[in-house]
């Protein structure tokens, strides 16, 4: 089985880049499912499902790439604002997937995470998903993480919280609590922050996702809706990508 720096040396050698230039973390804002629908004179739910099933596509041309980590903005805590039968038919798609693509997740070794909280969702969509959690738990490929019920405010809300009852127990003093403190009590400590952020649709707002994690990531925005999302588009968005220079605050310098 091929590593992640194997597959991603032979995706930098396909697209004229070098091995520093690939991301290894991935994050889309995947936008534009309602208008897909519409512009094809369809109910927006039908825009949903073929979302859905573009998800799957993508998440395993990623795997084939070599990305680490691949994270989704699927659900906010702003969208429980939408029709209830929009919800509930979004609610019951999430189920259906998180079934349906657990053979596929099994063959290419990817572990499924959740991002987000489990209070409030569906209790057969709560099941579903830590099911698949758990199954796919021993894995060692790519990190498929699932922004679902989320929201970048109730992220670090909640992190201060558990910092709060750490401090509280005595189980951390005030000189223990920086950055790094911050991160590790976020939804998943696991995830490096992400590289690329990628958004379709042609919308220029971070719509309250991972606002921690993005303080350097750089941002792709495509005109594409999400239900034309391609494997083309995400190495597009890669070698755009490549072409910036990452200076995390820094000047770039001659060498």
């Amino acid at each position: 089985m091929e590593t992640f720096e194997e597959k991603l040396t032979i995706t930098a050698s396909r697209l004229g880049l070098t091995l520093e230039q690939m991301p290894r973390h991935i994050a889309i804002i995947m936008d534009g499912n309602g208008r897909w629908a519409e512009q094809r004179s369809l109910p927006r739910v039908e825009g949903h499902r073929e979302g859905a099933r573009i998800i799957e596509e993508i998440a395993l041309h990623c795997v084939d790439l070599g990305i680490e980590s691949l994270t989704l903005y699927s659900f906010s805590i702003e969208n429980w604002k939408r029709p209830r039968a929009e919800i509930n038919a979004l609610m019951h798609i999430h189920s259906e997937h998180l079934v349906s693509i657990r053979p596929t997740l099994m063959r290419n070794n990817v572990k499924l995470l959740h991002l987000g909280r489990v209070t409030g969702l569906p209790v057969a969509l709560r099941n579903d998903l830590v099911d698949t959690m758990d199954l796919t738990s021993a894995n060692t490929g790519m990190k498929l993480a699932l922004a679902l019920n989320y929201g970048g405010r109730a992220e670090i809300v909640d992190a201060t919280k558990k910092i709060a009852q750490e401090y509280k127990k005595g189980e951390l003093g005030l000189e223990d609590i920086d950055e790094q403190c911050v991160s590790n009590h976020l939804y998943e400590a696991r995830l490096a922050d992400p590289d690329l952020l990628i958004r379709t649709a042609n919308e220029m707002r971070i719509s309250n996702f991972l606002l921690w994690q993005v303080s350097y990531s750089e941002f792709y925005i495509t005109k594409t809706l999400w239900p034309s999302f391609t494997k083309a588009s995400v190495e597009e968005a890669i070698t755009a990508y490549a072409r910036r220079t990452r200076r995390f605050g820094t000047i770039k310098t001659d060498s």
